[in-house]
């Protein structure tokens, strides 16, 4: 289920073109309200116009008439609607309608892109109230590759549920209670009495690093190790976090959970709905009747409670706090867990299609194609530390959402190094910064206005233009399917067209009218470039 349907924000110039053309579909079938199925898309060939739509095919069955009759009635109603922004049109196929528009359309539409700061956001027509909960990696060590796609992916998901108008709060559940903890703790007084990690206790330098920190802790037992230790680790993480420029607003302890009567009050709660039940001397939630395929145990035999019933009780905890959607951004390995926490939300009376749980899949390290071990200090994996001191934070934000967070990505070092256009990232700041020096070449600053008439415009500004128009369907797309990656594929077309317009477009030492066009068109790509960027953590440089 998605967060809401989208609305016209206010200057987006291929909504009010999209919106014409269906209350011309509408007018034609004789509805009432606005047909449902209608496109507005860029013909897949150049010569098939700028825009396309099916809205004679939709409503032809309404209108009962032909498609194409109906495509013919709907072009004659945009062409009074439309006036001179509209060259031609042509009624293709079975019923298509190709639009052709004219130069003064893309003229308004430069003007209406440029006239908002905030072009693009405030998309989305049901605002929430969104809790986004990741990476949440345990605090027994430092954040790994793994980790770091789930920092990168979340908070980048965060900016654009923002952007896109919903009040989001990031949050890190930190698992600071529990069997991991005990280990921790076990193998920190182990290393600072001298002798081995326990068989099942953790290993790596930054254990003897953490026992060593600790003053006398060789006196201290291992709980007391493991309260010092949990601490250092957080402090650690939000540093890791805080160099990839990821802000988290709540940082949860599992362990308060436990010790101030949150969890009894959950699992009271859960009892009362009558979905909980005893046998064999356990304690078990009836997660079969709400879409699980077996019952799940919440406390077992030996009275030792599940992960799964401090999980339930964490949830309730977000959902008493007035969340109207949950979104938690889980490991690979947690895909088995997706039915019954869904069933256990419903329990609790909250209602499952507000959560959503996110799988991220594994991360690969590659150097030039091949898969390579990165040997470093942190001993048996990859830190993020790492790998920002190897590739830097830009790079490492945007390869790691580069690839839908369903796909297992690989991650080449080699490119990521790399300062050419064969590096993405360096790609798209590049574009941005070359940009900026245009705009000091030209002298007019950021206060260009776009002239109402300058000259016939190039194939290639029109194509810029169209692409800019887009932003805020790619914006309402990416939070409506959760899917920050399509932004670095927008990025980078949008990085491409300006290179082919600034190819084909002289811009500097034109007539006035046509540089001052021409530099606001740069203007506005140059905002969209960092627009995009930021939503995905990433710098946009002014020079490089």
């Amino acid at each position: 289920m998605t967060v809401g349907s989208t609305s016209t924000p206010r200057n987006d110039p291929l909504a009010e073109l999209r919106g014409l053309v269906v209350g011309a579909a509408a007018e034609v079938a004789g509805m009432d309200t606005p047909p449902s199925g209608v496109a507005l898309d860029r013909p897949k060939r150049a010569g098939h116009g700028d825009f396309a739509t099916n809205a004679a095919m939709v409503c032809a069955p309404l209108a009962r008439d032909n498609p194409r009759n109906v495509a013919t009635k709907i072009a004659a109603l945009l062409a009074d609607l439309l006036g001179d922004r509209l060259r031609e049109t042509e009624v293709a196929g079975p019923g298509f309608l190709n639009l052709r528009l004219s130069d003064g359309w893309y003229t308004a539409a430069l003007t209406s892109i440029l006239a908002e700061d905030r072009f693009g956001g405030g998309v989305d027509a049901r605002p929430e109230r969104v809790n986004v909960e990741f990476p949440s990696a345990n605090p027994t060590g430092p954040m790994h590759i793994g980790h770091g796609r789930n920092a990168a992916y979340g908070d980048s998901l965060c900016r654009v549920l923002e952007f896109a108008g919903h009040e989001v709060t990031r949050e890190y559940y930190s698992n600071d209670f529990g069997t991991q903890v005990d280990r921790f703790g076990a193998s920190i007084a182990a290393r600072a009495r001298g002798e081995e990690v326990p068989e099942d206790g953790y290993r790596g330098e930054y254990i003897d690093e953490i026992a060593a920190s600790i003053e006398d802790a060789s006196d201290l037992d291992s709980d007391e190790l493991a309260a010092i230790a949990v601490g250092q680790m957080l402090e650690r993480i939000a540093a890791t976090l805080d160099r990839m420029g990821v802000h988290i607003d709540v940082w949860f302890s599992e362990r308060e959970l436990h010790t101030d009567g949150r969890f009894d009050e959950a699992l009271k709660s859960l009892d009362a709905s009558g979905h909980v039940y005893e046998h064999d001397g356990a304690l078990w939630l009836r997660t079969s009747e709400l879409g699980d395929d077996k019952d799940r145990v919440l406390r077992r035999s030996n009275g030792d409670y599940t992960y799964f019933a401090t999980d339930i009780a964490y949830h309730a905890d977000k959902r008493g706090r007035g969340f109207e959607r949950l979104i938690d951004v889980w490991g690979a390995d947690h895909h088995g867990y997706i039915q019954r926490m869904k069933a256990a939300y419903e329990a609790l009376g909250g209602e499952p299609s507000t959560f959503e749980p996110v799988i991220m899949q594994l991360v690969n390290l590659t150097e030039g194609g091949s898969r390579v071990q990165m040997s470093k200090r942190s001993g048996e994996f990859v830190t993020v530390d790492d790998l920002i001191g190897d590739i830097g934070a830009d790079a490492l934000r945007f390869f790691m959402v580069q690839r839908s967070h369903d796909t297992t990505m690989d991650l080449d070092l080699a490119l990521a190094r790399e300062q050419s256009d064969k590096n993405p990232v360096y790609y798209v700041q590049y574009a941005h910064a070359r940009i900026n020096s245009i705009l000091e070449k030209t002298g007019l600053g950021d206060a260009v206005v776009v002239p109402a008439k300058s000259h016939d415009l190039h194939e290639s500004e029109r194509l810029l233009i169209r692409k800019l128009a887009e932003f805020p369907d790619e914006v309402g797309e990416t939070a409506e399917r959760r899917s920050p990656h399509r932004l670095t594929i927008y990025g980078r077309d949008l990085a491409a067209d300006f290179s082919a317009f600034y190819r084909d477009c002289k811009v500097v030492g034109e007539a006035p009218a046509v540089t001052e066009f021409r530099a606001a068109l740069c203007l506005a790509t140059k905002r969209t470039l960092a627009r995009t960027l930021d939503l995905l953590g990433v710098s946009a440089p002014e020079r490089m």
